[in-house]
């Protein structure tokens, strides 16, 4: 794949695409693409998440040991946290189909962000926006279960 092409797979991305095109083309250059077999693991839980991960083709699935699951597709971010935070990663990735990931490193996208605070600044709000958005949901939950 090309560049371009990269960079339309980043700015598919919801939360990427706050980053704006030039902050997505460092990404491009800097990240790394990994081809995973059907059934063979990404990463699991427990493991040291130093990147975050962009489905570019296939499928995954993301799992942990409580029993919860996602299939990750095109275009999904799995270990988004990760680019931002020193963490362990909370659940296992594995390749339901024949797969490619980008591999974004947390370092790399540090760096991004460092270079370009208005990318880091909108993705702080919407970080930010989430976090209060989750807060009024545990509220609205709480309410309902003591009600």
């Amino acid at each position: 794949m090309s560049i371009e092409d990269d960079i339309a797979l980043l700015e598919r991305v919801p939360t990427l695409r706050l980053l704006g095109s030039d902050s997505l083309r460092m990404i491009a250059i800097g990240s790394e693409q990994r081809n995973i077999q059907s059934g063979e693991t990404l990463f699991r839980e427990g493991d040291t998440a130093d990147c975050g991960y962009v489905v570019q083709r296939g499928a995954l699935s993301v799992s942990d040991e409580g029993g919860a699951e996602i299939v990750a597709r095109p275009s999904m971010l799995i270990g988004e946290l990760a680019l931002l935070v020193e963490m362990r990663r909370p659940a296992t990735a594995t390749a339901l189909e024949y797969s490619t990931v980008v591999r974004i490193s947390r370092s790399l996208f540090q760096r991004v962000l460092e270079s370009d605070a208005v990318a880091a600044r909108r993705l702080r709000d919407e970080f930010a926006h989430r976090a209060s958005r989750i807060a009024n949901d545990i509220l609205m939950a709480g309410a309902k279960l003591t009600s």
